[in-house]
């Protein structure tokens, strides 16, 4: 199977823009995203059955997993395995691989995160 950008699912959620690659209906075993993070991921959620690899393709942010902070920058990878709660801050490009497929019912939502005030000049 060939999945181009051109094709991809496009959406924006909470801070982020995703292209998905493939979906559950396609292929269930995984899924590959691109994500765009201008600033941060701003929805501390977890999923109930998958595990989410995060490549850093560029940029750096900071991760919080069970809200410990894990600093990431380019070339890193970051593993987050099934009811790990998660959100992610920072100016970042990422390969996202959702292991097996993600799907809406096994994603909870814990809460919104505040987005950080702009500096006044």
């Amino acid at each position: 199977m060939k999945f181009t950008r051109a094709k991809a699912f496009k959406k924006s959620k909470h801070g982020i823009k995703l292209h998905v690659y493939n979906s559950y209906n396609q292929v269930p075993q995984a899924n590959t995203s691109v994500v765009s993070c201008g600033g941060g991921h701003f929805q501390e959620f977890y999923d109930k059955k998958s595990t989410f690899i995060y490549y850093v393709i560029e940029g750096k942010g900071t991760f919080y997993l069970n809200g410990k902070p894990t600093k990431a920058k380019a070339t890193d990878l970051i593993v987050v395995k099934p009811k790990t709660k998660l959100y992610y801050l920072g100016k970042m490009k990422l390969l996202l691989t959702v292991v097996p497929s993600w799907q809406a019912k096994n994603e909870v939502h814990i809460r919104y995160i505040d987005r950080p005030k702009k500096k006044k000049k």
